[in-house]
């Protein structure tokens, strides 16, 4: 075949490239990381940290992945929930950064990252869906891919506990990454 032939064909076929959904939002500015640090718990009390779809916020939250660290010397107890209420306390808010750093304006998180140290209860109502046990000095990772979903007004709360070694003060940090995909994208109100 000669070279003519083979640009006829070339320029007759369709291109696709494959991205992993991260860096496919993060390309459109809706890709967010953020941590809670210094979450310190024990006797007899707790810490926690959620990712918050705030009512109206015009966004579905697509947890994407989770850290949980473990900066102490006594293993500890990670409850995940989905949608609970957790116990009650001054809230702390985390700063939380977009990862695509080209765009200007910078584009801004809807979904809070919000965390509290030293808290007594446990959280209440939601479902807790699964729980992960923390080793001393190591970090618990899970790439969720987008597949948990949270809607307007719900969340993805982490609770830590350290049921074990209930005499001893603990410390953690958790870190989220999640995309927003905006509501108006999905809505078919016209059709």
């Amino acid at each position: 075949m000669n070279q003519k032939k083979y640009k006829d064909i070339d320029k007759s076929l369709l291109k696709t490239v494959d991205i992993p959904v991260e860096l496919y939002e993060s390309m459109l500015g809706q890709y967010f990381i953020g941590y809670a640090d210094d979450l310190v718990f024990g006797k007899g009390t707790s810490a926690w940290a959620r990712l918050y779809n705030p009512i109206n916020s015009g966004v579905i939250l697509h947890v994407n992945v989770w850290t949980v660290t473990d900066v102490s010397e006594s293993a500890f107890r990670a409850q995940f929930w989905f949608n609970a209420t957790p116990p009650e306390s001054d809230i702390n808010y985390a700063l939380v950064t977009p990862t695509n750093l080209s765009i200007k304006p910078q584009p801004r998180a809807k979904v809070n990252l919000e965390y509290v140290s030293n808290v007594t209860g446990d959280p209440t109502g939601g479902i807790k869906a699964f729980v992960r046990r923390a080793q001393p000095e190591t970090t618990l990772v899970e790439s969720e891919n987008g597949k948990i979903i949270i809607g307007e007004g719900g969340n993805f709360l982490v609770f830590l506990s350290n049921p074990e070694t209930p005499e001893l003060l603990t410390s953690g940090r958790i870190a989220f990454g999640w995309w927003e995909e905006s509501i108006s994208d999905k809505c078919k109100c016209n059709d």
